[in-house]
């Protein structure tokens, strides 16, 4: 009589069972709310960049030679046309004397030739030759004066030597940069800018400055110029970003910036989760859900600004789920 009775029991259990697996898959899907909020949007363009004076110059020699004597020291301030590195010239005024002195001579010689060809006593061919070795000889002239010339390094402006390498006694070679001049004020930060960003910078935009250096320091700078032509290869423009006199960043400092394009003090902000897709969200509206097409603008940390198609008063459904569908009963899930 037992077994009838264990079997109704064992029946039931199985219905429970059954009715419980039921209401999970079909009960509604339970779902978070959050209210549109009001705040400030800032837009901003990121960009790395380095502080350079605004006038500077970098200073090479053209010739191979020994430095002779080197007067220009760091910091020091110098004039334009002031000395700077004198290398050694020795050989070039031996290769001037006897260049000027090879023109002496070929210049005596046309007249000489000259002479002679009115009495016709030499062809003007030879004459001809003449003259081409002295046209000659005075261009090894004129670059000899020329090389030598180069040999003495003079500052091409105003300013205060930034930087100085190479030493009295030390072989340099074509090319070799030996100075950094430059004014000691005003510095900007020379950034490059992604070409899809640069349509979007103005001068005059207000930047927010990063520095290693100054880890707790809030710094600024405004948008000075945008070079009219970009690298084609890393496809980004250069921006300068001009600093304030007061600016405690250094020349050669490395730099991170935002460049702020747009803000809006009052912008209607919603959570990123909130957002379904590039141009909807789902809303809560009286226990169904019901999908909504936006227009968003400015994306910050965790917000994302709303310029058109919400209220303040709309209830967003938080990370919805993937297969939620319009006018579906939804259940909110208790805080």
């Amino acid at each position: 009589m037992k077994r009838p009775v264990t079997l109704g029991l064992t029946a039931l259990g199985l219905v429970a069972i059954a009715l419980a697996a039921w209401w999970f898959v079909s009960a509604p899907p339970l779902v978070s709310l959050a209210r549109p909020q009001r705040g400030p949007a800032v837009d901003a363009i990121y960009a790395t960049g380095t502080v350079e004076p605004v006038r500077w110059a970098k200073i090479a020699s053209t010739e191979t030679g020994r430095i002779l004597d080197y007067p220009a020291t760091e910091r020091r301030a110098v004039a334009k046309g002031d000395l700077l590195v004198h290398l050694d010239d020795a050989e070039a005024k031996a290769d001037l004397r006897e260049a000027t002195a090879r023109v002496a001579f070929l210049k005596g010689d046309l007249e000489r030739y000259a002479a002679l060809v009115e009495r016709s006593t030499v062809s003007r061919q030879a004459y001809e030759r003449v003259q081409s070795d002295l046209d000659q000889a005075l261009a090894a002239t004129a670059a000899a004066r020329q090389r030598l010339a180069d040999l003495t390094i003079s500052a091409p402006l105003d300013g205060v030597v930034l930087r100085k390498d190479g030493e009295v006694g030390e072989v340099v070679q074509a090319g070799d940069v030996l100075l950094w001049i430059g004014q000691d004020r005003p510095y900007w930060i020379t950034a490059d800018v992604d070409e899809e960003d640069i349509p979007w910078v103005e001068p005059g935009q207000r930047s927010l400055i990063k520095a290693d250096a100054f880890p707790k320091r809030a710094l600024e700078g405004r948008v000075s110029e945008i070079t009219p032509m970009g690298d084609s290869v890393n496809k980004q423009y250069r921006v300068r970003v001009l600093l304030p006199a007061d600016s405690p960043l250094l020349i050669g400092m490395t730099t991170e910036l935002n460049i702020i394009v747009r803000t809006e003090e009052n912008a209607l902000l919603i959570p990123e989760g909130a957002v379904a897709g590039n141009d909807f969200v789902w809303l809560f509206d009286d226990g169904k859900a019901r999908r909504q097409v936006v227009e968003l603008g400015i994306y910050g940390k965790g917000l994302v600004e709303v310029r058109g198609g919400l209220t303040d008063s709309d209830q967003l459904i938080l990370d919805p789920p993937g297969d939620l569908q319009y006018g579906q009963t939804v259940r909110v899930r208790r805080r």
